[in-house]
């Protein structure tokens, strides 16, 4: 493996019968780096996740990490650790227990074990519900303690599948940064599994998108917003639309479409004010569907209506071309 990577997926395939999940996926992530991996449901991204994880065997290929391969080791032998959706706390175990239950299985001493829990409830700001049981948390702090708990291991990737979403949003929103702090204080690399959009985009260093079991497209959070290679990664990820134009399809965003007199001849068919823009939803004469997020000021200035006729401009050093 090459240096400055510690985890490789080499023809990973995973198939169910006679249902591909994985499709020969070979990726190289970055050592140290938050890389956020979604995707629609059934996409095959958990799956790959859990193949990762060792909680799924791989029908073909490899996984490699630190240039072992260790497909066939078990969970807790790989060097990475996993968190799970559901947390899945042991409910009749304090706080503290739970984080340091991995190490009692291992045999660790109690001081030891809880020394070192201890310092992972500190670093997640737990350290006052040591004693205190699941039942007696709110679903965030019980989010802490599921990834004190899996951190305790010292693991050299952090398996995370679908974390925030059992949280509300506002929780969702502050759980986001203390990811990114964590990840950031510790410098290992976090697999995060999502099918959020937002969610990607906040956390994620790299984004890698899936669809129907193969990457789509992988790179920067940046690069995969504004530059999508796919008309399926132009309107997953969002913001853009999809035009076709000279015997190909370009991918448009909706913030670069403005009403110009000089413009392309559509009708709307929606209005919604969303603040600071208003989201005006058009249908060109050829039938195609264009979003326009028309500033509140100039949309206030020559409000618009269903069905009144306007015309769209955008420059055409905006447009980017889409793969077929």
């Amino acid at each position: 493996m090459g240096a400055g990577y510690d985890l490789e997926l080499i023809n990973l395939t995973k198939k169910y019968g006679d249902t591909l999940a994985v499709d020969r996926i070979n990726y190289k992530f970055k050592a140290g780096s938050y890389v956020c991996l979604l995707g629609p449901s059934g996409c095959g991204k958990s799956s790959t996740l859990r193949m990762i994880a060792g909680h799924e065997t791989l029908t073909d290929g490899s996984v490699v990490l630190d240039g072992f391969d260790v497909s066939t080791l078990a969970p807790a032998k790989r060097g990475t650790a996993m968190m799970f959706q559901s947390y899945a706390l042991f409910p009749h175990l304090s706080v503290r227990d739970n984080v340091a239950f991995s190490l009692r299985m291992k045999g660790v001493d109690k001081p030891t074990r809880h020394a070192k829990a201890n310092a992972l409830l500190e670093l997640v700001d737990m350290t006052s519900f040591a004693e205190r049981f699941p039942e007696q948390l709110s679903g965030g702090q019980q989010q802490r303690v599921a990834l004190a708990r899996a951190l305790i291991t010292e693991p050299k990737v952090l398996l995370l599948d679908e974390p925030l979403s059992a949280l509300d949003p506002f929780l969702r929103i502050r759980m986001r940064s203390e990811l990114k702090r964590l990840q950031r204080e510790l410098g290992i690399t976090f697999i995060h599994v999502t099918h959020g959009q937002d969610e990607a985009l906040a956390l994620g260093d790299e984004l890698v998108v899936m669809n129907n079991a193969v990457i789509e497209q992988a790179g920067t959070a940046r690069d995969v917003w504004s530059a999508p290679k796919t008309e399926f990664v132009a309107r997953f990820m969002g913001g853009h639309n999809v035009i076709s134009l000279d015997g190909g399809k370009v991918a448009l965003r909706s913030d670069e479409v403005r009403l110009d007199k000089n413009g392309l001849a559509a009708t709307v068919t929606s209005v919604e004010y969303q603040g600071g823009h208003v989201a005006l939803t058009t249908q060109t004469d050829s039938g195609e569907e264009v979003l326009a997020l028309v500033p509140e000021t100039d949309f206030y200035a020559s409000p618009k209506n269903p069905g009144d006729a306007v015309n769209l401009a955008w420059d055409e050093g905006r447009l980017h071309r889409l793969l077929t």
